[in-house]
């Protein structure tokens, strides 16, 4: 029985580590069936090293997403690569250590700025340039962390999650017709490197102990993974502009 991918050829962003929601996503993926290709920044060779841990090889570019130099030859080095794509995998988001941790009022614009670039514009950047590969349509899939909330700590992150939730919907309006489906997974928290960067993520990660219907486990990446192989793959042809919570449920209880 052949996998969801089969013959599906995939770019993903942000295989950091093997506790990185992206490293799983490109394991299963390649267990599913699919070719593969990395991007990393700013350390390829750190990403390098981690992949091969994944089952296939996996060629790794380096990729600045608000570097246009890079983003204007991306197309260029997959097509040669690959041929073509028939997914993007967005697991890119940063903000500056004074945005985070409880300094939401004294942030500066500047640190702002850049949190909205990386964690959110990027979504569109990303995908612009890869569109000259997806002639034959596609799976754009992205990484939220809910937005609907104000969470302890997280601070202009959350606003950089708002804005990548409201660019995904903006995109798969304006993508659809070329039958590019633009979707998210909001996924739980997890002990990645990520998540270490942020100032009292403990505190943060204590409310699904208190609250998720599903027992939520910090050091499983995996489920997020399955969740975005899955918008990948053609069992969602006409799901579009959703946000996929994999999140031990804990979105749909209150306090």
């Amino acid at each position: 029985m052949s996998g969801i991918l089969e013959g599906k050829r995939i770019l993903i962003t942000g295989v950091l580590t093997e506790s990185s929601i992206a490293f799983h996503a490109a394991k299963l993926a390649q267990e599913q069936g699919a070719e593969i290709i990395l991007t990393a920044f700013p350390r390829p060779t750190l990403t390098e090293r981690i992949a091969k841990k994944l089952p296939k090889p996996a060629k790794v570019i380096e990729l600045d997403v608000t570097n246009d130099e890079h983003l204007g030859r991306l197309a260029d080095i997959v097509g040669e690569e690959l041929g073509g794509l028939d997914g993007v995998v967005h697991s890119i988001g940063f903000a500056p250590q004074d945005a985070l941790g409880g300094n939401f009022l004294n942030t500066p614009f500047e640190s702002v700025a850049t949190a909205m670039h990386v964690s959110a514009y990027s979504l569109k950047s990303l995908t612009m340039a890869c569109l000259p590969l997806m002639q034959n349509g596609g799976s754009v899939v992205g990484l939220t962390f809910d937005a609907q909330f104000a969470w302890p700590q997280y601070d202009w992150m959350g606003p950089a999650k708002a804005a990548l939730e409201a660019t995904s919907r903006y995109m798969a309006r304006d993508l659809g017709k070329q039958n590019i489906r633009c979707n998210l997974v909001s996924a739980g928290p997890l002990g990645s490197m990520a998540a270490k960067s942020i100032p009292g993520f403990s505190e943060l990660a204590s409310v699904w102990d208190d609250r998720a219907p599903l027992e939520w486990d910090l050091k499983d990446p995996e489920p997020a993974g399955r969740g975005i192989v899955a918008l990948l793959s053609d069992w969602f042809p006409k799901t579009t502009g959703e946000i996929v919570h994999v999140d031990g449920g804990l979105h749909a209880i209150g306090a």
